[in-house]
């Protein structure tokens, strides 16, 4: 089979009820992205950046089932956690300089399986190369942003 053929397509559709308030569906699905009310949402959801956290947390529990199933490892327990370091001056536009995006992120993984500590850690590393979300986060990759449907021009006289 041709690679194209292989490839899938996904899409997400998003309203923006509010400064802070996004309304998005996918596959039937419902859900609402929102901030804090110290940043000054109405905290009815997580925010942006913790949705990608829980997309590579639930990425990695998908890809680590199905390699442990490839090493025929049993996992009895697996639990991930994430965090990351953002630093929040150029999404304020305070400064050119910071990073927009999180500065470093860091997953910690306890899985409690069947397999030595050899295969566990060949485990790991195939569960790292395969996850897709990670590979997202880990490499450039290629997006375009456009204005499309009908805008306002606004002149000055």
């Amino acid at each position: 089979m041709s690679e194209s053929a292989q490839q899938h397509t996904y899409t997400v559709d998003a309203h923006g009820e509010s400064a802070t308030r996004t309304a998005v569906e996918t596959r039937g699905f419902e859900f609402v992205v929102d901030e804090p009310e110290a940043l000054g949402g109405t905290d009815a959801g997580p925010n942006p950046v913790e949705y990608l956290l829980g997309s590579w947390a639930g990425c990695l529990n998908v890809v680590a089932h199905i390699v442990a199933d490839d090493y025929d490892i049993e996992i009895e327990s697996l639990e991930i956690s994430l965090e990351g370091d953002l630093d929040p001056r150029k999404l304020q536009g305070v400064s050119d300089d910071a990073r927009a995006g999180y500065q470093e992120i860091r997953v910690a993984i306890d899985a409690e399986t069947d397999a030595d500590d050899e295969r566990l850690q060949a485990w790991l590393e195939d569960v790292e190369q395969r996850c897709p979300v990670g590979d997202n986060l880990q490499h450039a990759t290629p997006t375009e942003i456009e204005l499309v449907g009908e805008s306002v021009s606004v002149t000055s006289e």
